[in-house]
């Protein structure tokens, strides 16, 4: 006898990318999210919002990527109540100038998801420096409301 092969379904949890500042890069970095939030059964405006929103963030970060560093780090992580994106560059730390100036100084920390702005399509924005390492975490939660409102 000989063993069949079985074919195993297998789920993208998490994903890590290292791309160049490309805006092809950025669309298959949006195209992710995209499958991300479909899978975990987003409604599609809802999936299209996150895609544009991540979209966004990867042409923000590009035009913090030197000579030196020309690199965007990228983690997404799906959990059960949440996808978060993680954008993150070496550079010199930018201000979050950057990130107020697409959502909005009310929604740098978060907000609803229904505000207008390139990053409605997530319900936070968190911008952090770390040592010469600038991070952007969006966070789309998935239920009806973010914990905490």
């Amino acid at each position: 006898m000989s063993p069949s092969l079985a074919a195993v379904a297998t789920e993208l949890k998490n994903l890590h990318l290292l791309i160049d500042a490309d805006m092809r890069l950025a669309a298959a970095v949006g195209g992710v999210a995209h499958h991300l939030a479909d899978v975990a059964g987003l409604e599609i405006a809802a999936v299209n919002r996150l895609q544009a929103a991540v979209i966004a963030a990867c042409q923000e970060a590009f035009k913090q990527l030197t000579l030196p560093h020309p690199h965007l780090e990228i983690n997404f992580a799906r959990f059960p109540d949440r996808i978060e994106v993680v954008l993150s560059h070496e550079g010199e730390a930018a201000s979050a100038a950057g990130v107020e100036a697409i959502v909005g100084p009310d929604r740098q920390r978060g907000g609803d998801s229904s505000a207008p702005g390139a990053f409605a399509g997530v319900d936070c924005v968190q911008y952090e420096t770390h040592g010469g390492e600038c991070v952007t975490r969006l966070t789309k939660y998935l239920g009806k409301v973010a914990p905490g409102t």
